[in-house]
């Protein structure tokens, strides 16, 4: 351990004394470094396991799929090899019931009744499926249409884009992101730039069902969304996950759907509407939902559905003295499986970086901790299934946790670890929310590196990753990403790595492994979670959300009872 950080402060120190001033690394936090063990997750473990998870044998490891199979035999065998325990009551794995869905015989989505019909094809246009577990076929006929802005109900924030409305029956066309996403700063109804869970488009799905609507369609919009339509078309066809229920979600709205911005602009104007007349409007305070007048709403589609039981993978490691108090390590294992065939014809979402390497990175930071030696508090490494279609593994952990919340004294979650290289910073998603930071200042000191803001919070990363999931039950998790400010080329060099991700890889087939990737970046950062992780599990402390912040009364609760 302590040679990599000597060699990560090396490399930071020479680029101090090398580059201009633009690229001159920020001052170490002044905090008092961790004491650490000797030990080091390893880059071997990192290369061998996300090479096999990323590879075609593994088809995108789509939850209920064969790829799922070998991707917890996998792990099992791993964690199995470097001695840790079964997590859950003597099995390795946690059962998430799912049911599958695919949509086939997709009609067109068509507007009539304006000046003029609007047709949008599904795939290029349009996409369109469903949370209903129970229906083999849906079928929209004739919905009359209704614009409700960014689709809120906040009464908290005096805001309510359905306030007088019924939309029993109807079609609801949504904006994403929240109202504010413009903002420049951090201050405003919605947190100015930062996106809310308001924004997300989970919360919009969830919205429109409560107020009774029959569709939700969302406009798609590149900067808002924070992806362009390639990542809406392969996410959203295809097979589809949902989390089963009791009453096949017949409470949820009967589509749900995104749709391309300019087949928005052509509809609005059918209903003599200009659409970014109506966006700017839906931005303020008091805005009032639009009727399309004379406007409905048509779509229909079969369901395959198939229920099936997907796993989360619970491994632990029992501690010392207290090994009834635990750490959380958490990565999604899954993707997206068969998607969207890029021109070469390869339709495999392999997931290397999403989330081959957050997953590789449980085992090796396990396989850190066994070679270090067991710590006072036990630590469990959790990966769960269908992140990506909603948190579902994560969320499944947490309305049924293995391990008592009250107990869990805080974690980390990794998803996507960075590629590039190494970076003069990472970029704390949350940061300023929770005591962990603290936590993340401290090791970061001993690599002569800082934690920064997110560049991009209007994107809303602290929505989409997994520690969203054990954040909303009041548990700390620390969730960072490697930095944009590169040794190698600086911050314009990070960020043209970034687009390059976002724009040709993510959510697509060619998100698969490089032989050619630079793991500094990996190496240092894994550092940092394995300190991060191994000071909560020694120390007495049980860090907690700031004063104020929407999560701490939830963890007061659940401490006040110990």
């Amino acid at each position: 351990m302590r040679s990599s950080i000597a060699a990560i402060a090396a490399v930071l120190a020479l680029s101090a004394c090398t580059t201009d001033g633009a690229d001159t690394p920020p001052a170490a936090a002044s905090a008092t470094p961790p004491a650490t063990a000797a030990a080091e997750p390893s880059i071997d473990t990192m290369k061998r396991l996300v090479q096999q998870l990323s590879s075609d044998a593994y088809e995108g490891r789509a939850p209920g799929s064969p790829g799922e199979e070998k991707t917890l035999a996998l792990l099992a065998a791993e964690f199995s090899k470097l001695g840790l325990q079964p997590g859950n009551k003597g099995s390795w794995f946690q059962d998430v019931p799912l049911v599958e869905i695919n949509a086939r015989n997709v009609s067109p989505l068509r507007f009539t009744g304006g000046k003029s019909d609007v047709t949008a094809a599904y795939g290029p246009e349009m996409v369109i499926g469903t949370y209903r577990t129970t229906q083999p076929r849906i079928a929209i006929k004739d919905s009359p249409v209704v614009f409700v802005g960014y689709g809120i109900n906040a009464p908290e924030k005096g805001w309510n884009d359905y306030a007088g409305l019924d939309v029993k029956g109807k079609t609801v066309v949504i904006l994403v992101n929240d109202p504010d996403y413009e903002t420049p700063g951090l201050t405003g109804p919605f947190n100015g730039r930062a996106m809310t869970y308001y924004g997300r488009w989970t919360y919009k799905y969830e919205e429109a069902a409560r107020q009774g609507a029959a569709a939700a369609i969302i406009v798609h919009d590149t900067v808002p969304a924070a992806y362009g339509w390639n990542v809406v078309q392969s996410s959203w066809t295809g097979a589809q996950h949902v989390a089963d229920s009791a009453n096949g979600n017949a409470d949820q709205a009967q589509a749900i759907g995104w749709l391309q911005k300019d087949k928005a602009a052509a509809l609005f104007a059918s209903a003599g509407l200009n659409l970014d007349a109506q966006m700017a409007a839906a931005k303020k305070p008091g805005f009032k939902a639009v009727p399309l007048t004379g406007v409905k709403a048509n779509v229909s589609f079969d369901n395959d559905l198939r229920k099936h039981m997907s796993k989360n993978v619970v491994a632990l490691l029992p501690g010392k003295t207290r090994p009834d108090e635990y750490v959380l390590y958490s990565a999604h294992w899954d993707h997206l499986g068969h998607c969207q065939a890029a021109p070469d014809g390869d339709d495999i979402c392999n997931g290397a970086v999403d989330n081959a390497t957050g997953t590789a990175a449980l085992v090796a930071l396990a396989q850190a901790n066994v070679q270090a030696g067991p710590t006072d508090r036990s630590q469990v490494f959790l990966a769960v299934t269908a992140e990506e279609s909603g948190l579902l593994g994560s969320a499944y952990y947490g309305n049924n946790p293995v391990f008592p919340f009250a107990k869990t004294v805080g974690g980390v979650n990794m998803d996507a670890l960075s590629v590039a290289g190494l970076a003069k910073n990472v970029v704390v998603i949350g940061k300023g929310k929770s005591q962990l930071d603290g936590y993340l200042d401290r090791a970061l000191s001993t690599q002569g590196r800082v934690s920064t803001l997110e560049p991009t919070p209007e994107k809303g990363f602290y929505y989409r990753s997994d520690h969203f999931s054990f954040a909303k039950h009041g548990v700390p998790m620390l969730y960072f990403e490697g930095g944009e400010d590169l040794v190698k080329g600086g911050t314009a060099a990070g960020l043209a790595a970034a687009e390059d991700y976002t724009t040709n890889r993510y959510h697509g087939p060619k998100d698969e492994y490089d032989a050619s990737w630079d793991w500094t970046g990996v190496q240092a950062d894994l550092t940092l979670y394995y300190n991060v992780g191994r000071d909560l599990a020694t120390t007495t402390d049980w860090p907690n959300w700031v004063d104020g912040d929407e999560f701490r009364a939830i963890r007061d609760k659940d401490r006040a009872g110990q």
